[in-house]
């Protein structure tokens, strides 16, 4: 199987302040692995990204600008996106991390 090159930045989602004190949500809202596809067309403004099986959808550049970079010194999300890695190579991309974004003009 031919493989897809592709540039991808893992990030960690953000939480949304109004949920940062409701014990409520906590539990249920933390940040999760996503994985940005810089090289997959999305429209103007928006990048492509993917989290989990079946779940690759655009998202605003505000968003992307609003993940963090993945803690290398934190397992949790290491491990998170290795996994995410793992599936997205499964699928046929050759990914090429990256930590920054240059967009092509």
């Amino acid at each position: 199987m031919d493989k897809t090159p592709c540039r991808v930045i893992f990030k960690m989602t953000p939480l949304h302040p109004e949920y940062d004190d409701n014990p409520d949500f906590r539990d249920a809202l933390q940040p999760e692995c996503i994985a940005f596809l810089l090289d997959v067309d999305a429209n103007f403004g928006n990048v492509m990204s993917y989290m989990h099986i079946g779940q690759h959808g655009e998202a605003s550049v505000e968003f992307f600008q609003a993940c963090k970079l993945i803690n290398r010194h934190s397992a949790t999300e290491v491990r998170d996106a290795i996994a995410l890695r793992e599936e997205l190579e499964s699928m046929g991309y050759e990914l090429d991390e990256r930590v920054r974004w240059n967009r092509r003009k």
